[in-house]
């Protein structure tokens, strides 16, 4: 027999209880603006919904009708009720959908984060940024690409300019600049005059004028398609017919060592203490690109920006040491042939820009045998975000007698470099600072806790792949299991007793 208060049956070490603690404290105002009636007193409130959904995501329970049914049978989420009735799967997946949506899941999300702050377990010093592919909720042959469609719709205007020229020769009226959909109206206008009755079917002859007519209307509607395709790109190369907002990119290989393109989505984490203190989703292939948006949505929810932001190569870019600069927080960012500098290979070929010696005074490298590149033209080079560096081209004049030629270069004339300064002064005060005392320490703690925290969603939380669709559901889900992450590794840093430490220290010999 189960006692009247399940209370007594709940140990206070219990996760349920610290859950409890953190989201009855949590301001649900915008949750509940979205309802477009009150709940009635026999059904959950918005905010025992969310209680329910976070500790279900807490406790592996990711569907809704593994949630119903844990609401019927599991005594921690019947303590939650308190009493009131249980939902079904149909009005937890519209609390979801519906309700939790975008910024009021991430408005909570912030609340808690503001919580771990209060709390002494993150202090917006130190924040550690890394990004993972998670697949889509999407069929990985409903790819459709770019490239593909824009070569299929050239052929198509191709074969348009064909027909509606072959038209025209046969009736006068039309003109050679009369576009498709005004010959189509003709035409239709022309078996209406007529009274041409239109056949189908085995044993059917059709006339000229109803080939036409149906051959301009599959054009138009291919031509419909590819116009739409192209909207749907939106600055990308491809996605998935099953969930539009979705990329196509290069997952991990599998157990068989076999590269994986599967539609996917760029989860993007800033992780501090060990706890997940923003995200963002994206559709852009490589981390490069996705380093300021997640900046700007973490102070736009918080309200605050950390001093140090450490990440790894992926990340390197000018605009992004740029953008950190303007921020007034200090990049410890890994440059990308930071691992390669250190070989030796590396380090013995004198033919390299990075290798060769530079006078600022002159404004000139020299190259291994005594040439020298000088400056002839400076020109402005744009990312794919709209971000415009500045470029120095050097060439050297001595090349074409050079006995080295082959070594150095494989162009027929003579070798030029190109050179963006101010990213070369950035990279370098970036290389000072991470191979620093606490450069080293900080690199330390990215590979801990970033890399960390995607270990422990994969594996622990079998957060391999979305399952719902569209980039606002994505964003909801991911920020749900944000949540749920945080919550249980507080708890599981105060069982340890383990609490309040926020940076790994470096083990000395």
């Amino acid at each position: 027999m189960l006692p009247l208060e399940l209370e007594v049956k709940i140990e206070a070490s219990e996760a349920v209880r610290l859950m409890l603690k953190i989201t009855e404290r949590l301001d649900y105002s915008k949750l509940e603006a979205s309802y477009i009636r009150k709940p009635s007193e026999s059904e959950a409130t918005a905010k025992q919904m969310f209680q329910l959904v976070t500790l279900g995501f807490m406790e592996g329970y990711y569907s809704t009708r593994k949630l119903e049914s844990a609401c019927k049978n599991d005594i921690r989420f019947m303590y939650i009720l308190r009493g009131r009735k249980a939902p079904d799967h149909n009005r937890f997946w519209s609390f979801v959908k519906h309700r939790l949506q975008g910024e009021v899941a991430e408005h909570l999300f912030y609340q808690v984060a503001s919580y771990l702050e209060e709390a002494g377990e993150i202090d917006y010093t130190n924040v550690f940024i890394d990004g993972t592919k998670i697949e889509a909720n999407a069929n990985k042959y409903s790819f459709v690409w770019k490239r593909s469609t824009n070569k299929y719709e050239a052929r198509l205007d191709i074969k348009t300019e064909k027909l509606l020229a072959e038209i025209a020769r046969e009736y006068p009226e039309i003109k050679s600049t009369t576009t498709a959909e005004e010959c189509l109206t003709y035409l239709k206008s022309k078996a209406e005059s007529k009274n041409i009755a239109f056949v189908y079917g085995r044993g059917k002859r059709k006339t000229g004028l109803q080939r036409h007519i149906e051959t301009i209307e599959s054009y138009l509607i291919r031509k419909s398609k590819y116009q739409g395709y192209n909207q749907t790109f939106n600055n990308r190369n491809s996605f998935s017919k099953t969930d539009t907002d979705a990329t196509f990119m290069r997952m991990k290989d599998d157990h068989m060592m076999n590269g994986q393109l599967k539609p996917a989505y760029n989860l993007q984490l800033a992780v501090e203490g060990e706890y997940i203190v923003g995200l963002d989703i994206s559709s852009e292939r490589s981390d490069m690109a996705t380093l300021v948006p997640l900046l700007e949505r973490m102070e736009k929810g918080s309200g605050k920006k950390h001093e140090n932001v450490t990440v790894d190569a992926g990340y390197e870019s000018e605009e992004n040491y740029k953008a950190l600069k303007s921020r007034n927080q200090t990049a410890y960012i890994k440059p990308a042939n930071y691992e390669k500098s250190k070989k030796r290979k590396y380090k013995t070929n004198a033919y390299l820009r990075e290798n060769m010696p530079y006078d600022s005074v002159t404004d000139t490298y020299t190259c291994p045998q005594g040439n020298l590149f000088s400056y002839i033209y400076t020109t402005t080079r744009k990312s794919s975000n709209g971000f415009e560096s500045t470029i120095t081209v050097y060439e050297c004049h001595g090349c074409m007698d050079c006995p080295q030629k082959k070594l150095c270069t494989r162009a027929k004339g003579n070798r030029r470099i190109q050179v963006s300064k101010d990213f070369i002064a950035l990279r370098n005060e970036s290389l000072a600072r991470i191979t620093s005392d606490n450069g080293k320490l900080l690199r330390l703690n990215r590979s801990i806790q970033s890399e960390g925290t995607f270990g422990v969603l994969k594996q622990d939380y079998g957060f391999k792949r979305f399952f719902r669709r569209g980039a606002n559901n994505v964003f909801t889900e991911a920020t749900i299991f944000a949540i749920a992450y945080n919550i249980n590794k507080l708890h599981g840093k105060m069982k340890r007793k383990f609490s309040g430490v926020i940076i790994h220290k470096l083990n000395s010999a």
